[in-house]
This record gives C-alpha cells, structure tokens and sequence, in this order.
C-alpha cells in the first residue's frame, strides 16, 4: 500500500510539449478568424493593416531587432532579480530542444497576434486588450502571490503587450508579429541557456 503524498510535496509536472504550444497556436488562430469575420465590418482591413505588406516587413524587421536586443539586454540587466528567476522557472516546463524556442515563438506570435491584436483589439481597443493578455497569461507566469517580483512581472508583460498594439495599430499585424516572435525568440533561448547553467 503506497504512502499519501506530503501536502508540502507537488509532484513534478509534466513537460509541455510543442505539438501543445502549436494545438494553442491552431485553437487561438480559429477563434480570432472566427472573431474577425463574424464582428468586423470590414475584415481584410483588419488583417491587411495601415501599411502595405512590404513597408510592414521593413518596418517589422526594425522593430524586431529593436525588440530582440531590448529583451537581451533587458535581462542581462535583471538576470539575478526574482522577477527574471520567476520567469525562467515559469518556462521551465517547455521543451526547448532544439529549435523548438523558435517554433513555438512563431506559434505564440501568430495565434495570440491574430486573437489579441486583430480580433480582440478593434472591439476593445489597446489598453483593455493589454488586460485580457496579461489575464491569459497568469497561468504561464503562474502569478501565485502580489509581491514586487510579481508586479515587475505583470508589468513587463502589460508593457509588451501595449507595445505590440501600438504595432498592429500603426504598422499592422505582419510586423506585430515579427515583434512578438523575435521577443519571444530571444526570451525562450535565454531561458534555455539559464536552465543548463543550473
């Protein structure tokens, strides 16, 4: 007859596959479609953008590499604070092998860029969109007290969010995609280098 578990004893999670962040990335991109050509009066606009593809790609590129080199720095900045520590404990469970950080960072970018920023932002605008990523994204980041590491966390996350809105609004989707990708990119791959220095 085996023992209970200790209530002070979690037993080990199991890793998150990719094929889960892809089936996220499928299940996200459906509703936003659905979102889009249902509500939207005018749905291409909404998936076309302010500017043309090839200026969105030029501006995308920029901004990507803005964005790449700000989440480097930005954690080689905050690498010992608890914030950085939460946050790469809260990756942990990801399979990163591979090139699996890219492929989920593209997964990640176009869902939640098609859900949030092009379905869910012309009805709610930047700010209460920014709310309803940073809500989706508690269980992630798995936000379990109000401490200060917490609210730097919560707010980062905000802050990313209302970026790439004011991405999607004035450049459009295709770049804010490329933003969110080269973000998540760089994050998943410092998470990765943490984690094998552990």
């Amino acid at each position: 007859m085996s023992q209970p578990t200790p209530p002070h004893v979690q037993a080990a999670r199991p890793p998150i596959r990719l094929t889960a962040q892809v089936l996220t990335c499928v299940v996200f991109s459906a509703i936003a479609l659905v979102l889009i050509f249902v509500i939207q009066d005018d749905p291409r606009a909404v998936l076309r953008g302010p500017m043309a593809l090839g200026e969105q790609l030029v501006y995308g590129l920029g901004l990507s590499a803005l964005a790449a080199v700000f989440s480097y720095v930005s954690y080689r900045f905050t690498a010992r604070s608890e914030a950085s520590s939460n946050t790469i404990k809260a990756y942990s469970r990801l399979d990163l092998s591979g090139l699996n950080p890219v492929w989920i960072s593209l997964a990640a970018a176009i869902g939640e860029e098609l859900l949030f920023r092009a379905a869910l932002q012309p009805l709610l605008g930047v700010w209460i969109t920014s709310v309803v990523f940073l809500a989706t994204h508690v269980p992630v980041y798995q936000f379990r007290k109000l401490d200060k590491a917490t609210l730097v966390q919560a707010a980062g996350l905000f802050a990313v969010s209302v970026a790439l809105g004011f991405v999607y609004q004035y450049v459009g989707l295709l770049a804010a995609m490329m933003v969110h990708a080269a973000l998540d990119v760089v994050g998943l791959y410092v998470v990765r280098n943490a984690l094998r220095r552990m």
